[in-house]
């Protein structure tokens, strides 16, 4: 057991294999480092049984070997690793006993291979391979390296030494592994966030206890989920929630941002750190009818790449987005993210992958830190704490320049400064894959460029950016250019400042108008007969197309980070906010119910609402008065709901692709539309019956009539706000929602049974059943017993009365339980018609 000789500023610390070494500010620690940016206990040396090993204890700052943050790493003499900052932080230097001059040749032989690694002179599988060579000892066993693949990047046939794996499936793309963990048979590995797991995860995405590797009686092991909120993934297919699945020698285990392979008894760790390439390949897309609105379209993307996909109206851009992000998957062709397949591997590579649609995906009435802060709650897991919400969201709000807006309302910000905070929601869970549709639509020249260099600092941070534009003022930003032709074909594909060269016009206005005026021109095949071609997209294209063979829908659906109560909770709250925030609207909530009472008073009436006393004197006022009540009641309900699906579809679209719960959703508008109509009730009622004399008791509520009579009411604004809510679902565009709300409430006003003999006629009869304000009449009408208190449509038959308006306790619970089934029934179609708005992998 070789001890390990540690060297940091001029001091040396001789490690001895026979116990752990703890590093930090602590004072009682082994090793006490005095700087700002190291934890308090920061990270643990210890003698893993053949080689030493330092953990990271969940440091604030982290842990770095060659620039990359790490969890748990083999190290040896050699290595160098730097605490709380990759580049300037304490730096530890490594070497073993007595070998002074081994070191320094191994330091300096690192630094050679930093040197050419940052001259581009090396892959990364050669940094990562010298780095290896540089500090293991010549006894112990050599660095596992895999070799380069063919195209699609699997890993090759190792030498016995090496520990490959053959056909091992491609993890990240021929990158070597981030970190190695030791397996011992009838060990127990835990991963997750919390400090005492095994494994420790540092990834919000990650569960608290997440998942345990566990050896079986038969030597094999296997993975066990621990009830995560994210998901366990083996092969990119989840779990089920507290399952198990056994571990072959090519299975891939995926948690949060970290990939697992398992290799004879040491675990693999990747770690998803933004660099990732992306590649599109043969994609088609046929609608019905046979039309292919999308046309072989094949291009790769390296790591750390900004590009720009522009072209005509009807090119095929959106198709072309929802096929790239898995939301359509396209009939034929691979999307492939760093050599994994999008569409197979769905729903765990949708928690890596961002989309930033043309409108904004928050609420404008809320500031921008309280509206990231409900994002962050519906998109982390239930165990995640505030304060870890809250310090994502601050380095995230640093990140984009946007901590001095942050306690600013989002309609106050300019269109610049809005799209940042759209890109801040989607940075909240680390993607390293980020799509945006049209982000610098409406933006002047200014406000463009900073969108755009915005973008081009997300991919030189480390990320992936692909941005769907009509602007072609900044494309010199952008490292590629995907110009899309007229009927969903590639017309170019390479360096933007290549492009106007390509096509032979000085100006995209040409570029533009010549695809206007030659639509049937054959741009593809020019393109693909171009040296261009060759230079850029000939590799990807030379493999042949294939059906996409997209998993089961269950497969493809992503679990939900929160549970359907939590999520709820979250919406109401939300919802709340939003209302909350805005005075007009809550003034206006007042004010209509309250115009509406005042209405209904106006109206005179001789004898009130009560029934006729002998001799026998109609009041036909009493049914004005009620049908007055109740049309202002339809109209106030229907018109708080009428906007509220419309105005947040695309909010809902994106939040419903990371794990909204449809029926949660759905619910939360239900719940607070519901109290305010219940509010909005009483108030009507409040004043349209304080004048009146009301029957002296009522059918249900004995001693209170008029409760009886405002609960019907309530009813019916329940009801009417459902209808709302299914106007709100149907309409593609919020001018839409007022017509649409007029015509029902003035259909409400003719089937009530009150202004003509609606009962008796068959067809105009039973169509009224399907009317809200029939039904609440009635109910009304059967506490005021309107039957009587009317006079008869048919003054030679007084017995031919409503039969809807009869004067009993179980006629009444009919009118009222019906009046709400009607709206239960409307809440089903909200929640039917909600599906069109939704990712096709989401829908059920």
């Amino acid at each position: 057991m070789p001890e390990l000789v540690l060297e940091l500023n001029g001091r040396t610390w001789t490690l001895d294999p026979s116990r752990p070494y703890t590093l930090g500010r602590d004072p009682q620690g082994d090793i006490v480092l005095d700087d700002a940016r190291v934890s308090w206990r920061h990270a643990t040396i210890s003698w893993g049984g053949r080689s030493w090993v330092i953990e990271d204890h969940g440091s604030t700052n982290g842990t770095y070997v060659q620039g990359q943050r790490i969890h748990q790493m083999e190290i040896g003499p050699g290595s160098a690793v730097h605490l709380g900052n990759a580049t300037d932080g304490p730096r530890l230097n490594l070497s073993g006993a007595g070998s002074a001059a081994g070191v320094h040749s191994a330091q300096a032989q690192q630094a050679q291979q930093a040197q050419q690694a940052q001259q581009g002179g090396w892959s990364a599988q050669n940094r990562a391979q010298g780095a290896q060579q540089a500090w293991q000892q010549p006894e112990q066993q050599q660095a596992r390296v895999p070799q380069q693949g063919s195209g699609g990047g699997r890993f090759a046939q190792q030498a016995p030494d090496a520990g490959g794996v053959a056909g091992a499936p491609p993890v990240y793309g021929d990158r070597s592994p981030t970190t190695f963990h030791q397996l011992a048979l009838g060990r127990v590995m835990r991963i997750g966030r919390a400090l005492d797991n095994d494994l420790v995860v540092s990834d919000l995405q990650v569960s608290r206890h997440h998942a345990e590797f566990h050896a079986t009686p038969d030597g094999r092991f296997e993975i066990r989920d621990l009830g995560s909120h994210n998901g366990t993934y083996v092969n990119g297919q989840p779990l089920p929630k507290s399952g198990s699945a056994l571990l072959g020698p090519h299975d891939i285990v995926g948690v949060g941002h970290s990939t697992f392979r398992l290799v004879d008894d040491r675990l693999e760790e990747f770690v998803d750190t933004g660099e990732v390439s992306f590649s599109a390949r043969h994609l088609t897309v046929t609608v019905d009818g046979g039309k292919q609105i999308l046309k072989d379209v094949s291009f790769g993307v390296p790591e750390k790449s900004l590009v720009a996909v522009i072209g005509p109206s009807g090119s095929g851009k959106s198709t072309l987005l929802k096929a790239l992000t898995g939301y359509r998957p396209a009939d034929q062709g691979d999307v492939l993210y760093d050599n994994r397949n999008l569409y197979k591997q769905f729903a765990e590579l949708r928690q890596r992958i961002g989309l930033v649609p043309q409108d904004d995906i928050l609420h404008k009435e809320l500031t921008v830190r309280t509206a990231l802060k409900y994002a962050a709650k519906l998109r982390f897991p239930a165990d995640t704490t505030e304060q870890e919400r809250e310090a994502r969201i601050d380095e995230v709000l640093r990140e984009l320049k946007l901590d001095i807006h942050k306690e600013k309302k989002v309609t106050s910000l300019s269109g610049g400064q809005r799209k940042r905070v759209s890109v801040a929601l989607e940075l909240l869970t680390k993607p390293s894959l980020i799509f945006l549709d049209e982000p610098t639509s409406g933006l002047d020249p200014g406000m463009d460029r900073d969108v755009m260099q915005l973008l081009r600092g997300l991919a030189d941070d480390g990320r992936t950016v692909l941005v769907v534009t009509h602007s072609v003022a900044e494309l010199p930003l952008c490292d590629k250019l995907l110009v899309m032709a007229p009927g969903g074909s590639v017309a170019y594909f390479g360096p933007p400042e290549e492009a106007l060269n390509f096509f032979g016009y000085q100006t995209w206005a040409d570029v533009f108008s010549a695809f206007e005026n030659y639509r049937d021109y054959d741009w593809a095949g020019r393109w693909k007969g171009s040296q261009h071609y060759q230079m850029y997209a000939a590799d990807i294209d030379a493999v042949a197309p294939q059906s996409a063979q997209v998993p089961a829908a269950q497969a493809m659906r992503p679990p939900k980070p929160q549970g359907w109560g939590s999520q709820l909770w979250t919406l109401i709250r939300r919802y709340v906010s939003v209302i909350a925030s805005d005075k007009g609207f809550m003034g206006l909530m007042v004010i209509l119910p309250a115009v509406l009472g005042v209405v209904s008073v106006v109206i005179p009436a001789d004898f009130g609402l009560a029934p006729p006393k002998p001799p026998a004197k109609f009041n036909g006022d009493a049914g004005t008065i009620m049908l007055i009540l109740a049309v202002g009641m339809c109209f106030s309900g229907a018109a708080n709901s009428v906007r509220e699906l419309i105005k947040e579809r695309v909010i809902y679209e994106r939040e419903r692709a990371t794990g909204l719960s449809r029926s949660a959703y759905l619910m939360s508008k239900v719940i607070v539309l519901g109290m305010i109509t219940a509010v909005q009730g009483a108030i009507i009622c409040a004043i349209g019956f304080a004048t009146r004399e009301l029957p002296e008791e009522g059918l249900i509520v004995k001693s209170l009539p008029a409760v009886e009579l405002c609960l019907v009411v309530i009813a019916l604004g329940f009801t009417s706000m459902m209808f709302g809510l299914v106007i709100s679902s149907l309409v593609k565009t919020a001018e839409k929602t007022m017509p649409l709300l007029v015509m029902f409430a003035i259909v409400q006003v003719v089937f009530t049974g009150v202004l003509f003999q609606v009962y008796g006629t068959p067809g105009l009869e039973q169509f009224a059943w399907l009317m809200p304000s029939r039904w609440a009449i009635a109910g009304t009408g059967a506490t005021l017993d309107l039957a009587h208190l009317m006079p008869p449509w048919d003054q030679g038959d007084p017995t031919n009365l409503d039969p809807l308006w009869e004067h009993t306790a179980s006629q009444w619970g009919i009118n009222i339980t019906v009046l709400l089934a009607i709206g239960v029934a409307c809440g089903f179609v909200v929640a039917r018609l909600l599906r069109r708005h939704e990712p096709e992998v989401m829908r059920k």
